[in-house]
C-alpha cells in the first residue's frame, strides 16, 4: 500500500470516527444538545483527533526510524573485502540501495519473479544485464556481497512497510474506539479537545527550536570530528586555504572570512543607501499613486531568484565592469582582467539586498507615531527637518535590525558569489580581483561522492558552525540596539 493510501485511510477514519463520536453523545442526551456537557461538533473532534494524532504521530517515527535501522543492519552485513579500493562503505550502501530498487522496479515490470529476486545465487552476469534491460543505472559491477546486501535491503523494506501499515491502522482504531467508548453526554469533551490542540500548537511551537537545536548538534559534532583530526590553530590563525584530498591540507578560514566579509561590505554599501533613500521618499515624500505602483515593483527584487541574479552579474555587471576598468576600456586604467571579481559579486548583491532594506526599514518608518510628526512641525520644524531629527531617530532600532538582516542575508548568499566572484581564496584589498567565500567552498568541499571521514570534507561543517556564530552574533548586537534605543522613545 502506497503512503498516500495510508493517509486517506486515516483521514477517513478520522471523518467516520467524527460522525460517529457526534451522534453517539447526542443518543446518550436523548437527542438534545442543550444536556450535553460540550458542543456535540467536540464530542465528533475528539473521536477523530485520539483516532488520527497518535497513528500520524507513530507513522512519523516510524518513516524516521526504519531507514536508520535498516542502513545500520544491511551496512554490517558488508564485509571489509567487499570494498574495492578507493571508495568506502557509504558508495557501496548507496549502490546496494540502487540494486535493491532495481530488484523491486524489476519485479514490479514482470522482468524477474519474487523468487528470482530473491535468489541470493543467481547468475550475477545475467541479473546485471535483466536490470540494465529495466533502466536501472548501476554505478559499479554487482558483486555477491552486494546483490545480498540489496536482497535483504529490500526484504526488511516491504517488511518494514508492511509492519508500518498494520500498527499505524491499529493504533488509529484503537484510538477510534477508546474515544468512542468514552463518548456520552457527561464527557468533557470541549476540555479534551482544546487541551490536545494546546499540546499541538505547543508541539508545532517546539519544533523550530528542536530543529534549530539539532542543526547546532549535527555541526557541533561534525566540527569536533574535524578538529580531532585538522589542527584548530591553522583552521583559526593560518593564512591559507589549499584543500588536497590526497592529505597536507592547509584549512584556514581567514581568506574564506575576509573574502565574504568584503563583499557583504560592498553589497551593504549599494544597498542600504539606496534602500533606505527609497523607503524615505516612499514613507514621507510619495503621493498615494506613486507609492501604490513604486513599493510593489521595488519588492519585486526580493521575488527574482538568485540564480538570475548570478546571470546577471555573469553576463551583464562583470563585461559592463570589465569595459570600463579593464585593459583598453574606457577609462584605461587596467585594473580589471576578468569579469569575476569581489567588485561584480557585491554590486549585484547589493540590488538583490535592496528590497530588504527598503521594505522593513518603510514599514517601520511608517509605524512611527504621527503625533511626533504633528508635534515637530508644531514647533515650527520643516518636512526635512521633521524626517531628521524626529522620524529617523524614531525609527532608528527597526532600521538598524533591517540593516543586520540584510547582512546576515549577504554572508549567506551563495550562487551570486559562485558565477560572479570566482573561486580564489586569498588577502587583498583590491575590489577588481576574484575571491571566495565561506558558503562557497561548502558547498565546493560537499560536492561529489566524498568520504565523510576526510579533514577536507569536514571542514565544511567548521564553516558552517562558524557561519551560523557570525549570523547569530549580529542578531544578538542587533536585539541590543533595538532595546537600548527603544527606551528612549517609550
Amino acid at each position: 500500500m502506497a503512503l498516500s493510501w495510508l493517509l486517506i485511510i486515516l483521514l477517513a477514519l478520522a471523518v467516520i470516527g467524527f460522525f460517529t463520536g457526534r451522534s453517539r453523545a447526542l443518543a446518550s442526551a436523548g437527542g438534545d444538545a442543550r444536556d450535553l456537557h460540550s458542543l456535540p461538533s467536540y464530542y465528533g473532534y475528539n473521536v477523530a483527533l485520539t483516532a488520527l494524532v497518535p497513528a500520524i504521530g507513530v507513522l512519523i517515527v516510524w518513516l524516521l526510524a526504519q531507514p536508520v535501522f535498516v542502513n545500520s543492519t544491511v551496512t554490517g552485513m558488508i564485509p571489509d573485502s567487499a570494498i574495492p579500493e578507493g571508495s568506502d562503505r557509504g558508495l557501496i550502501m548507496s549502490e546496494v540501495r540502487r540494486v535493491a530498487d532495481g530488484l523491486e522496479g524489476a519485479v514490479a515490470a514482470g522482468a524477474l519473479t519474487q523468487a528470482q529476486a530473491q535468489d541470493a545465487n543467481a547468475d550475477i552476469a545475467q541479473l546485471t544485464q535483466t536490470l540494465k534491460d529495466a533502466g536501472q543505472v548501476l554505478t559499479q559491477d554487482i558483486t555477491q556481497p552486494i546483490l545480498v546486501a540489496a536482497q535483504t535491503y529490500r526484504s526488511m523494506t516491504g517488511t518494514g512497510s508492511v509492519a508500518m501499515q498494520v500498527i499505524v491502522l491499529a493504533v488509529a482504531l484503537l484510538g477510534a474506539a477508546f474515544a468512542y467508548i468514552r463518548t456520552h453526554k457527561e464527557f468533557r469533551a470541549r476540555n479534551v479537545v482544546e487541551q490536545g490542540v494546546l499540546a499541538l500548537l505547543l508541539l508545532a511551537a517546539s519544533i523550530a527550536i528542536l530543529t534549530t537545536v539539532g542543526i547546532v548538534l549535527s555541526m557541533l559534532f561534525e566540527t569536533m570530528n574535524f578538529f580531532q583530526l585538522h589542527s584548530w590553530k591553522d583552521f583559526f590563525f593560518g593564512s591559507t586555504w589549499a584543500p588536497n584530498f590526497r592529505g597536507g591540507s592547509e584549512l584556514s578560514i581567514l581568506p574564506l572570512l575576509w573574502g565574504t566579509l568584503y563583499i557583504s561590505l560592498i553589497a551593504l554599501l549599494v544597498a542600504v543607501p539606496i534602500g533606505l533613500f527609497a523607503a524615505i521618499y516612499l514613507s514621507e515624500y510619495a503621493s498615494g499613486a506613486t507609492r501604490s505602483i513604486a513599493k510593489p515593483l521595488l519588492e519585486i527584487l526580493a521575488g527574482i531568484p538568485t540564480i538570475v541574479y548570478g546571470l546577471f552579474a555573469l553576463l551583464t555587471v562583470g563585461p559592463a565592469l570589465v569595459s570600463m576598468f579593464g585593459e583598453g576600456g574606457a577609462f584605461g586604467v587596467g585594473w580589471m582582467a576578468s569579469s569575476n571579481a569581489v567588485l561584480t559579486a557585491g554590486l549585484v548583491m547589493g540590488i538583490m539586498l535592496i528590497p530588504f532594506v527598503s521594505s522593513l526599514s518603510d514599514d517601520i518608518i511608517n509605524a512611527v507615531p504621527q503625533s511626533m510628526r504633528d508635534g515637530s512641525l508644531g514647533l515650527g520644524a520643516t518636512h526635512s527637518e521633521t524626517v531628521r531629527q524626529v522620524v529617523l531617530p524614531a525609527a532608528l532600532p527597526g532600521i538598524v535590525g533591517a540593516i543586520l538582516l540584510a547582512a546576515s542575508r549577504a554572508i549567506g548568499e551563495t550562487m551570486i558569489v559562485v558565477m560572479a566572484a570566482g573561486a580564489i581564496a586569498k588577502f587583498s584589498g583590491n575590489p577588481f580581483e576574484a575571491m571566495t567565500t565561506i558558503t562557497t567552498r561548502i558547498v565546493s568541499q560537499l560536492t561529489g561522492d566524498t568520504d565523510f571521514a576526510s579533514p577536507e570534507t569536514l571542514v565544511a561543517f567548521a564553516l558552517g558552525l562558524t557561519l551560523f556564530i557570525i549570523t547569530l552574533g549580529l542578531n544578538i548586537f542587533a536585539l541590543y540596539i533595538v532595546r537600548k534605543y527603544r527606551e528612549q522613545y517609550e
